[in-house]
């Protein structure tokens, strides 16, 4: 490793204890990564990037120590709550469309029914024999 690297490395540890005990300086504290690579004076990627163990280092610390979920966490579980909402309305929704595709089919069907008894087909006025037929 570079000594730039260890030093971002170190850079990034010191953030995470001042973040943790809430005496963060130069970011607004919350218990993010942006925050985070604020605070230690790194680009957010290289966080991201080349100090992903940190990150997770840093996440993990945070669901110990400041008995927290991290903030990326409760947006994701909020997503998927969203999303199990969708998915139970959009069965309720298939679940109403096909008993309304079995009625209309059950009433077509009953309709089609009535036309046929009630309309006995009769002998065409306007139909010509295309050959003659042998008397």
């Amino acid at each position: 490793m570079t000594e730039q690297h260890q030093a971002e490395r170190h850079h990034i540890r010191a953030a995470m204890d001042r973040v943790l005990a809430g005496q963060a300086i130069a970011s607004n504290g919350s218990l993010t990564n942006v925050a985070l690579a604020a605070e230690a004076g790194v680009h957010r990627m290289a966080l991201m990037k080349r100090h992903a163990d940190l990150k997770n280092e840093f996440y993990e610390r945070v669901r110990s120590e400041a008995q927290q979920i991290p903030e990326p966490e409760k947006r994701l579980r909020k997503t998927v709550a969203e999303l199990k909402r969708t998915i139970a309305n959009q069965k309720v929704e298939i679940e109403e469309l096909r008993q309304l595709v079995t009625n209309l089919a059950l009433a077509s069907a009953v309709l089609a029914q009535e036309q046929g008894a009630s309309t006995e087909p009769g002998p065409a006025d306007n139909v010509i024999p295309f050959r003659p037929t042998p008397d």
